[in-house]
């Protein structure tokens, strides 16, 4: 959504408040889409301080399905973010993702504050033990009925040794 700012670029010290909805339905990162489950409308104010500088404040919440890196069940994750930027103007190198002209890209704001916020790994939870690499049983779920062979046949001797040894 895109936030007039010509409004108040004539009075230093203007504000006004706004609302912005976030109107994406999935989030693109690292290649992969990630579903927007449920959205609340960002609020917030944009304020003139002068000298083409302004004052952003946001704050909303999302809720992005992901998948988990172990088991490959889905994982709702919320986001909650409380945004704070100081945009000038004259500094438009900055700028590129959310300034167009005297027009502010909030969603793009957003956008970047989030991906700021993703996880580099999301585990359903601390414990997940993932899935059969055989198989490809949610152990989480329970045991599979793959036979358990060691990947290195030079290793079985001591392995054969390791399991009795745990059994007793």
């Amino acid at each position: 959504m895109l936030i007039h700012l010509s409004d108040i670029l004539l009075t230093v010290g203007k504000e006004y408040m706004i609302e912005v909805p976030f109107e994406a339905e999935e989030v693109l990162w690292n290649g992969v889409n990630y579903p927007v489950l449920e959205k609340k409308p960002f609020v917030g104010k944009v304020r003139n301080e002068g000298n083409q500088r302004f004052h952003v404040e946001l704050e909303g919440s999302l809720r992005l399905k992901f998948v988990c890196d172990r088991c490959l069940e889905e994982v709702p994750m919320d986001f909650s973010l409380q945004i704070v930027e100081d945009i000038d103007k004259k500094e438009e190198a900055e700028l590129e993702f959310y300034v167009e002209g005297d027009q502010l890209n909030a969603e793009e704001l957003i956008l970047q504050e989030l991906l700021l916020h993703m996880p580099m790994k999301v585990l359903c939870n601390e414990n997940c033990k993932g899935i059969c690499n055989r198989c490809g049983a949610n152990l989480n779920r329970g045991t599979c009925s793959c036979k358990e062979e060691p990947k290195d046949m030079r290793m079985a001797a001591i392995l054969d040794i390791f399991n009795a040894a745990t059994k007793d």
